[in-house]
């Protein structure tokens, strides 16, 4: 006669899938969506990193919490540095190597809060 053997035995899967870093033991990639402490009396504060870009930004002050537009400035930026030792190598060393410094295309912009005055950010060329 033949014998029957009993089923075999499954593990019961676990509620929710692990996360990043129970799968890979390491750090979560970075994420766009910070959330700020918690507090027992109070609803979680998500705050929410805006891209920077040439022109002013509309967002809210991290530091003092005010929605603003930023105030920005414009400093030459590595590309304007590397232009004008370009420029500068190719025999037009009396000034016009400092045309890039001019350029806005040429520029880094730097973001700060209006009200505030905290350093928000910058935009690199």
């Amino acid at each position: 006669m033949y014998k029957t053997e009993p089923p075999p035995v499954y593990e019961v899967p676990p509620s929710s899938p692990p996360s990043y870093s129970q799968a890979t033991g390491g750090v979560p990639p970075a994420s766009p969506f910070t959330p700020a402490e918690t507090y027992a009396s109070g609803p979680t504060i998500v705050t929410t990193i805006v891209p920077l870009g040439p022109g002013s930004t509309h967002t809210i002050c991290p530091r003092c919490y005010a929605e603003i537009d930023t105030t920005t400035k414009t400093e030459p930026g590595m590309i304007a540095y590397i232009s004008g030792v370009v420029i500068a190598l190719m025999g037009c060393w009396l000034g016009c190597c400092l045309i890039p410094c001019c350029i806005d295309e040429c520029m880094d912009v730097h973001h700060s809060c209006p009200n505030c005055t905290a350093y928000l950010g910058r935009y690199r060329r």
